[in-house]
């Protein structure tokens, strides 16, 4: 999901109306592993999900309002980031002021950093010659039809050369163009007309006939997704309303950032480039591009990593101070923490309720969702926690929300179709991936508490107890291997039934923790199959390849100052810097592998929180 959610009111990304596809509205790993999952890319967790309450929202909140409400949001010592790796004197700057502040660049299975570069249909694409037989009237009367906006259900067309071959192309090409449409010939008066019409109603269109499909062509139509200020969810399910599929029709290798301006590979099944391409004219702030056709989808996790372009604004740290920062940064790297992100923004941390799960208490579970909290909220969302909390009733709760498929409104239609002495069925209507964010967000907090802890007891050396991997299983150091490794070699277990611990005291310290919350290091399978946590392995430091930075002078704050591929596209001009503006920036570049956070390479280099709650405070005083 998002790296941190706006500080200041974001450009909405607009859907502009009147494209011909109108919108229709459609409706834990088993074996210990090196973790895989991260904020953009990987298999989906709780930083790459949707909020888990309270966003059942249909527009930003306001720059105050946010502002009110982040009063109560956590800090990085509320979820265990507590050390840095590096010597060096920090500085105070403010990320992501702008969604363009914060550019993420797949790194596809190939190590190769995704581009939007190209915006042509590829040949074996194009519409065949037959296509040309049908007259820019006809193909908009086949176009409303295709759309079910014909009242008389269907489109004639005369065939004045009336043989068997001029039949058969003009066949052939309403059902290439217009995928759903059936056609035959029928006869009147003498005259022979071809007749268009549909087969299956509205379902012909999400699922066209298998022969309107080239033998030669890969079944899956492959491009390169640029968005701004979006999240990759978010904009399949535009596209899949604008092509009237269903979202699971695309696949993809990691979901992205909201905040920023991110580009990545999507693949999908059976629509041409020619259908994909024409969104270009109906969308903003979304542009797709590099078009190809392969014979497989996209896998999440698959994804080497990403390419990081960030901007740092109004710093206060001299050359001097960003030169030992970033050159840190590139040798040593930085603490693998989980972001702020993964914890949530609201006065209920996501880890709070995964405890609850763990811990089998499910009116607890409930009772953290639904409650009433501290801090601004949408005023249905206050007014549907008010009525739980004062009757407790889920239908009338759920009157509340206009939005019913945010948790709230998921869990309350739960509680609604079978009552709240059946609360783990109920919560079952929460899609998995959302329930599972919240075990995961627990098993973040213990994982960054304890690393906390490994760092401040021994430093960043290896040491006799430390865990490193050989192949994907972990293997404990004894005092003469721990001579011949490197903090860099050594991995932290998330807690689980399938992985083992440090057998230094730091390992102790996770059967400590835990106990403290009630729960059994020893005894994590649930009740549940679902929530049984097998636990995983997790890289202690990361190094950033490719890293470069540069300090930029500036004097308007509200220009872009990254040349984004869609403005390379348009050819438009790279931002030109004033070498004695009013205000300097820190433009950073670095790559990161899966499973780790660039706000958490970004808090290296500033020694500062990265939290929502500290990041307002700092914006609001530069712009007060």
């Amino acid at each position: 999901m998002a790296e941190s959610e706006p500080v200041h009111v974001p450009v909405p990304v607009a859907e502009k109306r009147g494209c011909p596809e109108d919108e229709e509205d459609d409706t834990p790993s088993k074996k210990p592993k090196l973790e895989s999952d991260h904020e953009n890319g990987g298999p989906p967790k709780q930083d790459e999900m949707d909020e888990p309450e309270g966003e059942a929202s249909d527009g930003e909140e306001d720059g105050d309002t946010f502002a009110d409400m982040m009063k109560h949001g956590l800090t990085e010592l509320d979820v265990g980031i507590l050390k840095y790796v590096s010597d060096h004197e920090g500085f105070s700057g403010v990320l992501k002021e702008r969604y363009s502040d914060f550019v993420v660049h797949e790194i596809n299975k190939e190590g190769k950093i995704v581009h939007l570069d190209d915006l042509s249909v590829p040949s074996e694409a194009e519409p065949p010659k037959e296509c040309d037989l049908l007259t820019e009237e006809q193909k908009k009367q086949l176009g409303e039809l295709q759309l079910f906006k014909n009242k008389e259900g269907n489109v004639s067309i005369e065939v004045l050369d009336d043989t068997k071959e001029k039949r058969t192309l003009v066949h052939k090409a309403i059902k290439t163009q217009f995928p759903g449409l059936e056609t035959k010939t029928e006869e009147k008066e003498g005259r022979k007309f071809i007749v268009a019409y549909h087969t299956a109603g509205k379902k012909a269109l999400a699922a066209p006939r298998k022969h309107f499909w080239p033998k030669n062509r890969g079944s899956f139509c492959h491009f390169v997704l640029y968005k701004e200020n979006k999240d990759t969810m978010d904009a399949i399910n535009v596209l899949s309303k604008f092509l009237r599929l269903r979202p699971n029709m695309f696949s993809y290798m990691g979901t992205k950032d909201k905040r920023a301006i991110t580009v990545q590979e999507i693949a999908v099944l059976k629509i041409t480039a020619e259908r994909l391409a024409h969104l270009n004219k109906c969308l903003m702030n979304l542009k797709l591009g590099n078009f190809c056709y392969k014979k497989h989808p996209l896998k999440l996790g698959e994804l080497q990593g990403n390419h990081f372009t960030v901007v740092i604004r109004n710093i206060t740290g001299t050359d001097e101070q960003v030169h030992q920062a970033m050159t840190s940064l590139r040798q040593t790297g930085f603490i693998n923490y989980y972001g702020m992100q993964r914890f949530g923004t609201t006065a209920v941390p996501t880890h709070h309720v995964g405890r609850a799960i763990l811990k089998n208490d499910w009116n607890e579970v409930v009772d953290l969702i639904l409650k009433p909290r501290p801090g601004a909220e949408k005023e249905f969302l206050v007014r549907c926690r008010e009525e739980w909390a004062k009757t407790q009733d889920p239908e009338a709760a759920l009157k509340k929300l206009p939005n019913k498929r945010c948790v709230e409104g998921q869990l309350l239609r739960g509680l609604s179709a079978y009552g709240k002495k059946n609360i783990v069925t109920a919560f079952g209507l929460i899609p998995r991936n959302n329930r599972l964010m919240y075990i995961h967000s627990y098993q973040s907090v213990v994982w960054n508490t304890m690393v906390s802890r490994r760092i401040e007891a021994f430093g960043l050396k290896a040491v006799e107890g430390d865990l490193v991997l050989r192949g994907t299983t972990a293997h404990v150091l004894s005092a003469e291997e721990a001579e011949s490794h490197s903090i860099h070699d050594t991995v932290m277990p998330l807690p689980g039934f399938d992985v083992i611990y440090p057998t230094h005291h730091v390992g102790e310290g996770y059967r400590e923790l835990l106990a403290a919350d009630g729960l059994d290091i020893d005894n994590m399978r649930h009740k549940v199959k679902d929530y049984s946590l097998a636990g995983a392995y997790r890289r202690v430091i990361i190094r950033p390849t490719d890293v470069s930075w540069e300090v930029i002078d500036y004097d308007d704050p509200r220009v872009s100052l990254v040349h984004t591929d869609f403005e390379k596209l348009e050819s438009k001009p790279a931002p030109v810097f004033n070498k004695e503006g009013k205000y300097r920036a820190l433009r950073m570049e670095f790559s990161l592998p899966p499973s780790t956070y660039a706000t958490m390479a970004i808090r290296e280099v500033l020694k500062l929180d990265t939290s929502i709650k500290k990041q307002t405070q700092l914006n609001t005083t530069w712009f007060n």
